[in-house]
């Protein structure tokens, strides 16, 4: 009796290893959304000591925009930096356990006690500085690899959306038990980051490149500005849903949270479950017509959702925009990867993040 034994292809083997890093990065950050107002508070936002601490709501925004401008100010360096250098796991590493720091000191303010809010929000951008190194690598990594640009996109694709999905649900469980749970839970897997990422070949290419002539490179692309007006649209309308779109549902339909975050959950889970199978058809049927297509009916659905009369249209529309989504998302990013040369990916790609972040925070 022979046995055939399944062979599973290193690159595809390393294609999930990195997805799983990418839904770790961003599984970590969305831990601590669902209980900021009390996060802060517990790491010493007070009115009467600091401007930033007014209001609750006030703490809390600039607990965000610290990570988020950390975010927009550094991914271009991390980009830059492994893109001369000719290497990308060092990096991932480094962003990776010093992100875990940054969380690691965070969770430790309440026991120093003596830290002023202003503080908190310095180790917050450090914090963001160097995690968004581990996020915008990992999916240059993915971009690197072969066996087709739209498969690999839809990898991060989902691993970004699942991530988003389950780490505030998850969050919010682990602030039911502690404050600081969050943190600590968020250190934990940026260690467990760094390691993973060790078991990857680097696929970089070797050839060293100058700073300058890099920018240069970068510049001489003008079409990569097509796929970053996406990326910021895309990431806009999630933010949107994620945040405005949740008082919208609950003053238009009268919803509690329960019923709230399954209307939410009618977009998010296509969205996220469909981005590699969309990738996958990109790689087949080419970028344009699922950009060109998807972004048109995509609007189409926006307003749609806007126009609904009633929760079950309302879910139907929602479920509509999450799948168009997926189809558009997955093939922007893929989009970059065909146009920057390989040895400007890693920038090309912080670009693509830098937009995003814009767009999520407009949303």
């Amino acid at each position: 009796m022979w046995c055939v034994a399944a062979v599973v292809h290193p690159r595809d083997r390393d294609r999930v290893v990195l997805a799983t890093v990418v839904f770790a990065v961003l599984f970590s950050q969305l831990l601590l959304y669902p209980g900021i107002a009390t996060l802060v508070e517990t790491l010493g936002a007070d009115a009467t000591t600091s401007p930033f601490a007014e209001t609750p709501l006030d703490a809390s925004m600039w607990f965000l925009v610290a990570e988020f401008a950390a975010y927009v100010a550094f991914v271009g360096v991390w980009g830059a930096v492994s893109d001369v250098t000719g290497k990308r796991t060092p990096f991932i590493i480094a962003g990776a356990v010093a992100g875990a720091a940054g969380y690691g000191l965070l969770a430790f303010v309440p026991a120093i006690g003596t830290i002023p809010f202003e503080g908190v929000l310095l180790l917050r951008v450090f914090q963001g500085a160097m995690t968004i190194g581990a996020l915008s690598l990992t999916m240059t990594m993915l971009m690197d690899l072969g066996g087709g640009h739209g498969r690999n996109m839809g990898a991060a694709g989902i691993a970004i959306g699942l991530g988003a999905a389950l780490g505030a649900p998850v969050g919010g469980q682990l602030t039911e038990i502690d404050p600081i749970a969050p943190l600590v839970a968020a250190t934990a897997l940026l260690l467990c980051v760094g390691a993973l990422v060790t078991v990857v070949e680097d696929r970089s290419p070797t050839h060293r490149r100058s700073a300058r002539a890099l920018l240069e490179g970068v510049r001489r692309r003008p079409t990569l500005s097509i796929p970053y007006a996406f990326g910021f649209v895309d990431r806009m309308t999630a933010g949107f849903f994620a945040l405005v779109g949740t008082l919208y549902f609950q003053e238009t339909f009268g919803l509690g949270a329960g019923t709230t975050g399954l209307l939410l959950a009618c977009f998010f889970a296509p969205f996220a479950l469909l981005q590699y199978p969309m990738g996958a058809l990109s790689d087949r049927v080419g970028r344009t017509i699922p950009i060109v297509v998807g972004s048109l009916c995509y609007g189409a659905g926006i307003l749609a959702v806007g126009a609904a009369p009633t929760v079950a249209l309302a879910a139907i529309a929602m479920v509509a925009i999450g799948v168009l989504g997926a189809l558009v998302s997955p093939t922007t990013m893929a989009l970059v990867t065909d146009i920057a040369d390989e040895s400007e990916r890693g920038l090309a790609m912080a670009g693509f993040n830098l937009a995003g972040s814009l767009g999520f925070l407009g949303g």
